[in-house]
């Protein structure tokens, strides 16, 4: 089921939220509960009933392994035994239906039946993962399986996130105000959701067509053509991944629970570290604690152990054992993690060039260098930032690695430098096309975002700087979200899928 769909917004959520709180007043918070993981469980079956077991069978598998390496307190070797038996397991279910395919396919086997995707499974095998892993470090408090149960299947971030850890949800739906109806939450999720329903409704999906169209003729666009394929594509990633993120973040303050951020204005980041401290922030900080954190911090204490320097006085040995090594095997399994092709893992292994050179330069630069002040040196940081960004995004995009190259090379002129699309129809619209690109990108890197805009209602478990707009329970703003709402829902006819999903 998408948020961006009628028989969501006009059915499931209402009838979602009113069963939520009337059980909460007739049976209480056990009642609340088991209302919301049914109602979870039926909201992933809408997609495709077949794999409702699978998420079942996950969830119990990976429920009992925490139990057990809970109970084994006293035995380490038996709980990190435990632990790789469950993490094993668990990416080798992974494994099994994202990359089995891809992996049947490079080494040239046939006859065998593919497995067909299961929706959301990277995002709750990485959240069980994370569970395991924390109680294996003892810093799980709450171990019921009622609220374990709410915890992974919660379905505002069950099929795309965000990443979540229990310490932070846990003790939200442990609270009996949780299930307590609360009009302030309501009305401040429903204004976040409205936000959230017009950038993918409205934004996000217009500007897949043209995205679409110019990535399906590589090798047939001019200059100008593969740059409003490529900024296009872009944006679409931005407004479509924004939006998911608001309603995300808005249906889950309607049940008094709050998210932490996702996602606070990539593109107006001034380096790549900047970049992916505002993409996607629960994946990296997932990656961050559970993997690069435990690489660079083994290697660093060897380091120490042998007096060898750290910090600004590392060597380019040092430099390369402590930043290069941990950050490229975090991006790789980065790119790696969005989907099997060669495309995303050359898409991490470039972002993790980009950061090792963003590192490198902070580490080795003169110290006499220092960022230089200015609104101009801060648009030209941007700038240079988003043009690593955008190439990362036609790899990212583009079907194969030769398409990829020939978008870029499209993209320096060297299949000439025409206004033509690559179809009559394309032709015709680029003009109007443009205009939208101009004005989305404007609204990306000028606008204050939705966490900006909500700052005085907590809207999420973090807060985000910046200043501007600034929402209030008055008329005005209800006649203002009201309009942006409406269109929100006018828009859904051509709505599709998520981009994430596909993840």
């Amino acid at each position: 089921m998408l948020f961006n769909s009628y028989v969501f917004v006009a059915c499931f959520l209402p009838v979602a939220l009113c069963g939520f709180f009337a059980l909460s007043r007739l049976g209480g918070r056990v009642g609340s509960a088991f209302w919301l993981v049914g109602a979870s469980f039926v909201f992933y079956g809408w997609w495709n009933p077949a794999f409702v077991p699978l998420l079942a069978i996950s969830i119990a598998f990976n429920y009992a392994l925490a139990r057990m390496i809970g109970a084994a307190v006293r035995v380490p070797r038996v709980q990190t035994t435990l632990l790789c038996i469950g993490i094993a397991a668990d990416i080798g279910a992974l494994i099994y239906f994202k990359y089995l395919a891809a992996l049947l396919g490079f080494f040239s086997i046939h006859g065998l039946a593919n497995p067909v995707l299961p929706l959301g499974i990277s995002f709750f095998t990485f959240t069980q993962i994370g569970f395991l892993i924390d109680t294996r470090l003892e810093s799980v408090a709450e171990k019921g399986l009622l609220n374990y149960l709410v915890f992974v299947t919660f379905f505002p971030h069950l099929i795309a996130g965000p990443l979540l850890h229990h310490r932070e949800m846990m003790p939200q739906f442990a609270n009996p105000a949780t299930y307590r109806l609360s009009g302030e939450n309501v009305a401040v999720g429903l204004a976040i959701f409205s936000i959230g329903l017009v950038k993918k409704a409205l934004f996000a999906d217009r500007l897949s067509g043209i995205a679409i169209g110019g990535f399906a003729h590589p090798g047939q666009l001019a200059l100008f053509p593969a740059w409003e394929a490529a900024l296009a594509y872009s944006l679409q990633l931005y407004f479509d991944f924004s939006g998911y993120s608001d309603m995300a973040i808005g249906i889950a303050r309607m049940f008094n629970v709050r998210f932490p951020v996702n996602f606070n204005s990539p593109y107006k980041a001034q380096s790549v570290i900047e970049y992916w401290q505002r993409w996607h922030m629960t994946l990296t900080r997932y990656l961050t604690l559970y993997l690069y954190n435990p690489i660079a911090l083994r290697i660093a204490r060897r380091r120490m152990a042998r007096g060898l320097p750290m910090g600004r006085k590392l060597s380019l040995g040092g430099f390369a054992s402590t930043v290069l090594f941990p950050t490229s095997i975090t991006m790789t399994i980065a790119g790696a993690w969005h989907g099997s092709g060669l495309t995303f893992l050359v898409f991490g292994a470039l972002h993790a060039v980009y950061l090792c050179v963003n590192h490198a330069w902070r580490v080795f630069r003169p110290t006499r260098w220092k960022p230089v002040p200015g609104r101009f040196a801060v648009c030209r940081r941007v700038f240079v930032t988003y043009l690593c960004v955008l190439v990362g995004a036609v790899v990212f995009r583009s079907d194969s690695l030769s398409a990829a190259w020939t978008m870029l090379t499209e993209m320096v002129g060297l299949h000439g430098f025409a206004f033509r699309g690559p179809t009559p129809e394309r032709t015709l619209t680029i003009g109007r096309d443009w205009a939208m690109i101009v004005v989305l990108g404007a609204i990306a890197l000028g606008a204050p975002n939705t966490q900006q805009i909500m700052r005085d209602y907590a809207p999420a478990l973090s807060k985000v700087s910046g200043g501007g707009l600034a929402w209030r329970p008055s008329l005005g703003w209800a006649m203002v979200l009201g309009c942006v709402g409406a269109l929100g829902v006018l828009a859904i006819g051509g709505s599709g899928e998520f981009l994430y999903f596909q993840f």
